[in-house]
């Protein structure tokens, strides 16, 4: 048996998803391919916001699936849109990295350290509206790119600093660039951030289960529900964060205003034995909350 794993062609994709094939070699002894594929999302440099957001990297990658040019496609998480499509399922999230978001900026600078009117780099509303939230003189400057690109534009003075996922830094062995690990208690990420989701064709889950990790499984799936009840976009200035701790589930979720000058947030907890679906019924109670509470009036939040 040779599995066809499709992957973006970037060398963030490309890293994540080798890893992602070393793990399935080593617990089944099958043969891996690897299938590059170039999403609208790589070719056109214009803001996400104006290309449909995060969601068009995982298009290419889901028609190819459908297809058959591949038998599983590895995505990020968070950029991927959580309405089901038609024949596809996550067959399984192999265990979660780091969640967080980092500051890489000159000289070791931190977010309270860079100097006033400094030139931050991200192309997520989110983290634009969390950074201004935080310090409201930054002049935040829309980018696109790849890691190495976007940490060039700060090692070549054009940016003061860029916030990437820690992630993505780590898988690429780039984690010495980072200047600040911004924590989850006030700097939420996207939901699923940190986490790899593997797609197959819908009966085909069977494959590549051995990769899921149960604990991971069940904080994604509770952080992308808050999204999908919001019919928020992957790409909408909301933050989410699950935990569990002692077997009490958690989630907190907050939404942003673009200029960062306002916020909404909402917390609720329950022990997933306690009811049905742990995850539907925070969900359920987190969106009622912050709706009831302006979060629509507040931000664009698209459609997921």
């Amino acid at each position: 048996m040779t599995l066809r794993i499709g992957t973006r062609a970037s060398a963030l994709a490309m890293t994540q998803t080798r890893q992602i094939a070393d793990q399935f070699e080593r617990s089944t002894g099958a043969q891996v391919e690897l299938v590059p594929i170039t999403s609208d999302g790589d070719r056109n440099m214009a803001s996400l916001a104006s290309i449909g957001g995060t969601g068009v990297f995982a298009a290419a990658l889901r028609e190819a699936l459908l297809a058959g040019e591949c038998d599983m496609v590895v995505h990020s998480l968070k950029d991927l849109p959580t309405t089901p499509l038609p024949g596809l399922t996550i067959a399984a999230t192999p265990k979660r990295a780091d969640a967080r978001d980092a500051l890489c900026a000159r000289d070791g600078l931190t977010l309270a350290t860079l100097p006033d009117g400094a030139r931050v780099g991200t192309g997520s509303p989110r983290r634009r509206a969390q950074a201004l939230a935080k310090r409201p003189d930054l002049e935040v400057v829309d980018i696109r790119g790849n890691v190495d690109t976007r940490l060039g534009r700060v090692a070549s003075a054009d940016l003061d600093a860029v916030v990437l996922a820690a992630a993505g830094l780590d898988r690429l062995g780039r984690s010495g660039e980072v200047t600040e690990l911004l924590e989850l208690s006030a700097w939420p990420t996207a939901p699923g951030q940190g986490s790899l989701a593997l797609e197959v064709r819908a009966g085909e889950e069977g494959q590549v289960s051995v990769l899921n990790h149960a604990p991971t499984r069940l904080l994604v799936e509770a952080e992308r529900a808050v999204l999908a009840k919001l019919e928020a976009g992957c790409a909408a200035p909301v933050g989410v964060t699950a935990s569990v701790d002692a077997g009490l589930l958690l989630v907190s979720a907050r939404v942003y205003a673009l200029d960062g000058t306002a916020m909404l947030t909402s917390s609720h907890a329950l022990y997933p034995a306690d009811t049905k679906d742990p995850v539907a019924e925070l969900a359920s109670r987190i969106v009622g909350e912050l709706l009831a509470n302006g979060a629509a009036d507040l931000a664009p939040l698209g459609g997921a």
